[in-house]
């Protein structure tokens, strides 16, 4: 089984990456890719953790973008994790991602028992912090009672405690990808239930600009979902890919609930720049 979209403590996952690799072996996993929140931090604990567990390890990362308004994910796997235009992109993204957090703990501390000190207990070192931190925080102050409730109340971008971030544009953030060695890929991108999503323009956009494939097997995606974009990827060259979108106990996604095909996976690392880890 063949997961490519994982998150650890080094974005919003609540485990190590070790942890997160451990896990996947214990679930039979041959292959997970880590692919944290504009981050590549977790990298090397977790190349370090396929070599004890038996993993074959996609190293990538989910990068958070915009699209005419609308927020697109964009997984990058096996990019050169120094190229300047990149990192210069995704650290903008995670100062901004900072503040915006710290301007909506203010803003929810006018009405509910919530800190910032209270999200920084529920961070990882050097994490890329968002709303999944400050929902934590909620839940331990008994607020709500889980993520998702957090996510489809407080923190839902039509509520006045919610606060927007910097994202660069994702058809320019294809081709930043493609110029760093990766290879870009668009997270569930018919996923209804979190907001707005782009149109099939917009997607075709991307393809021109380098995209390489459709994360089609993803829960948010009903069966018509995914048939609509299995028949788009067809129609426009591009790599089919499934995965569990995993975030340890942050969300009940469970690892290799979805999976990739070897097939597609073999199309991702023959045009990465990168190797695949292997034990």
């Amino acid at each position: 089984m063949i997961d490519l979209h994982t998150h650890s403590s080094a974005s919003d996952g609540t485990d190590a990456p070790a942890r997160v690799v451990a896990d996947a072996a214990a679930a039979g996993l041959a292959v997970v890719a880590l692919t944290d929140h504009d981050t590549t931090a977790g990298w090397t604990e977790a190349a370090e953790a396929a070599q004890r567990h038996g993993v074959a390890l996609v190293r990538g990362t989910e990068i958070s973008t915009k699209a005419h308004g609308v927020s697109v994910h964009l997984l990058s796997y096996l990019q050169d994790p120094t190229h300047p235009d990149l990192v210069a992109e995704m650290d903008a993204t995670r100062s901004d991602r900072l503040t915006r957090a710290r301007r909506m703990v203010d803003l929810l501390a006018e009405d509910f028992p919530v800190s910032w000190d209270g999200v920084l207990a529920h961070t990882g070192p050097d994490a890329t912090i968002g709303r999944p931190h400050i929902a934590d925080a909620l839940v331990s102050a008994g607020v709500v009672a889980s993520r998702e409730e957090a996510f489809a109340t407080v923190l839902h971008p039509g509520t006045r405690y919610y606060v927007p971030h910097h994202a660069p544009d994702a058809v320019a953030t294809v081709r930043a990808v493609r110029a760093a060695g990766g290879v870009p890929v668009f997270a569930h991108p018919g996923a209804v239930a979190r907001g707005r999503v782009v149109p099939e323009e917009t997607i075709e956009e991307m393809a021109a600009a380098g995209l390489a494939g459709l994360e089609v097997d993803h829960r948010d995606h009903d069966d018509a979902t995914r048939a609509r974009l299995r028949d788009l990827a067809r129609a426009l060259g591009l790599v089919v890919t499934g995965s569990s979108d995993y975030h340890g106990a942050g969300k009940p996604n469970r690892l290799g609930e979805n999976t990739t095909s070897p097939e597609s996976l073999a199309v991702i690392e023959e045009q990465g720049l990168l190797d695949v880890i292997r034990p």
